[in-house]
């Protein structure tokens, strides 16, 4: 317990089984190490805490037409179901992890937990593409999906998928399919680095600033400007006309200023937003849904939110 720091007493033991486990499979140290050899340790542990998908949930998969390539997407369907929406889901892995595995189980829970189509997306990831090549492929996923259907459509992404949402809800804000809603799970959004929860949990356990400044550093082209909405949506000018929109953070977590940053100022723009720090959980936190109550209740809180959005309803 001694080298926990602070957070030894204040997390629950049963959250520390988590956090241990986590970082058996993947250790804090990995980052030294070559991408290649850090996906592959990730996809190992995604495979370890992958949890099955629920009785009725059917995948399968498409690839999207872009101007040059291709981008895989799996679609979530339940059974005997008529869907009232369809979720655009962007997994998180810091622009340089995971994939449609790494996230699918997770996927396929939202998509039962809401009757609700959900559509994974397998954007590419850093650094054999640099932004804004993973917001190219949300945009192109969002216009795929708004062409296809006319059901009304939910943007949701956790870490650095909660960029992705965010940066596409701002860039298609008067798109004539622009999203309904949008749910952002302790999502990285280029806040102020000097303040907040970057300061108070500088070192976190499961991610710390110093592998924020990796995984941001990692996704940069040479001259990428931190002022680029579509890399830091913080940093936009505007934020009138988004989408009602749900962020949920961790407090253990120093991204969780940025949910209440992104919060003040689409209310101040006059839109609809609303921030919940849940307590005494770390970031990552929807892989621990199955063993640990706190995240179990969060998660059923997100899908929850993401139900009623889809439905057309403000939750709070």
């Amino acid at each position: 317990m001694s080298d926990r720091g602070k957070y030894g007493p204040r997390l629950d033991p049963v959250l520390w089984a988590y956090i241990d486990s986590v970082n058996a499979w993947y250790p804090p140290q990995i980052s030294a190490q070559p991408i290649d050899r850090q996906r592959a340790v990730y996809d190992r542990m995604c495979r370890a805490f992958h949890q099955g998908r629920p009785p009725g949930v059917k995948a399968s998969d498409l690839m999207v037409s872009s101007k040059k390539h291709g981008i895989p997407v799996r679609r979530y369907r339940l059974a005997d179901t008529v869907p009232l929406a369809t979720v655009l889901y962007f997994h998180g892995g810091g622009f340089i992890l995971g994939g449609l595995e790494s996230h699918d189980d997770i996927c396929a829970e939202l998509c039962a937990g809401t009757g609700f189509d959900v559509l994974s997306v397998d954007y590419r990831l850093a650094p054999e593409h640099l932004h804004p090549a993973g917001f190219d492929d949300a945009m192109a996923a969002f216009e795929w999906a708004a062409a296809s259907s006319d059901l009304p459509l939910v943007l949701c992404g956790e870490s650095a998928g909660g960029n992705l949402a965010a940066a596409v809800a701002q860039a298609t804000r008067h798109h004539p399919r622009a999203a309904i809603g949008q749910v952002l799970i302790y999502p990285g959004l280029g806040g102020k680095e000097a303040m907040g929860s970057y300061l108070e949990h500088a070192d976190a356990p499961l991610l710390s600033t110093g592998d924020i400044a990796f995984y941001r550093d990692v996704r940069s082209a040479r001259r990428q400007s931190p002022d680029d909405p579509t890399f830091s949506p913080l940093r936009d000018t505007d934020f009138s006309g988004l989408p009602p929109t749900v962020i949920v953070t961790a407090e253990c977590d120093p991204l969780s200023s940025d949910g209440e940053a992104y919060r003040d100022h689409i209310v101040e723009a006059g839109g609809r937003a609303w921030w919940h720090e849940e307590p005494r959980l770390v970031h990552s936190f929807l892989r621990a849904r199955t063993t640990v109550p706190a995240a179990a209740d969060a998660f059923a809180r997100i899908i929850s939110v993401v139900a009623a959005l889809g439905r057309g309803e403000w939750p709070y």
